[in-house]
């Protein structure tokens, strides 16, 4: 009867003492778990992929629900910021409702993106020398 006693004892210290011993393991990882979330190096990169994570997510959005093609939304983007880009992507003289034309890139308003003010008939019958009546960005600047 003795032993089973000392048995039983024995049983029930070793029961208290891995029951400790998962608290305290239980903390230590807690205890590390905060010290990597607050770490700066963690906060600094998760700052820095908010606006990549925004910027792919509205790329994204836009090509699957863009009425072009993959290839030429994403061209029609690219020629958004501007004549020279739209050049690269070819799509230089772009018109009203095709890919590539933006209004911010028609300084005339004539339906043809970057051709520096001229109109369609202007275009075929310019003379090489003669210069635009817009500034060569395209864009018009009204004084107040």
């Amino acid at each position: 009867m003795m032993d089973q006693d000392a048995l039983t004892s024995a049983f029930r210290d070793d029961k208290a003492v891995a029951k400790e011993v998962r608290k305290l393991r239980r903390q230590q990882r807690a205890d590390r778990t905060l010290r990597n979330a607050l770490s700066p190096a963690r906060i600094l990169a998760n700052v820095l992929l908010v606006p990549v994570v925004t910027v792919a997510l509205t790329i994204s959005i836009y090509v699957r629900t863009s009425p072009y093609e993959r290839q030429d939304a994403m061209r029609h983007l690219v020629a958004m910021s501007g004549c020279a880009a739209a050049a690269k992507v070819g799509l230089p003289y772009a018109t009203a409702n095709t890919p590539g034309y933006h209004v911010r890139n028609d300084g005339d308003l004539d339906g043809i993106a970057c051709n520096e003010g001229r109109s369609r008939h202007q275009s075929a019958q310019a003379e090489p020398g003669t210069a635009s009546p817009l500034p060569s960005g395209g864009a018009k600047f009204l004084r107040p």
